[in-house]
């Protein structure tokens, strides 16, 4: 089992025992098994998804750094959010803020900061459907 943290800037999200943890570093995609090789990532906004007694859990996950050493996995993320917790309806009108935003390119407008929330809401909507 790995034993993973998962916090926010707003405290402690989860504190449990899991088989085993998916999720999308800048690196790429990976499946993180007990006896792990250490491993410090970053991580890209993506699913992350929690294995516990055999089936996957899916997260939406605002990118992130995670620590794993001996089978301890600790997580800092901007913001976190469960399949069942997502807002399907917020996440959409994110997704057209963001997009109208890009679409109106005046000097204004932040670009990287429309990109990285259209991001976040299209991964939002991405895991709620599955």
């Amino acid at each position: 089992m790995i034993h993973i943290k998962i916090i926010t800037p707003l405290g402690l999200y989860t504190e449990r025992d899991v088989e085993a943890v998916k999720v999308r570093s800048v690196e790429g995609e990976m499946t993180l098994l007990p006896m792990h090789t250490p491993l410090v990532a970053m991580l890209e906004t993506c699913k992350l998804q929690l294995m516990e007694n055999g089936q996957y859990k899916d997260y939406a996950l605002a990118g992130g750094m995670l620590h794993l050493k001996d089978d301890q996995l600790n997580m800092l993320t901007d913001a976190i959010e469960g399949q069942e917790e997502i807002d399907i309806e917020r996440a959409k009108r994110a997704k057209e803020r963001a997009e109208r935003r890009l679409q109106k390119k005046d000097s204004k407008t932040n670009i990287k900061r429309a990109e990285v929330a259209l991001a976040k809401a299209i991964n939002r909507i991405k895991v709620f459907g599955k």
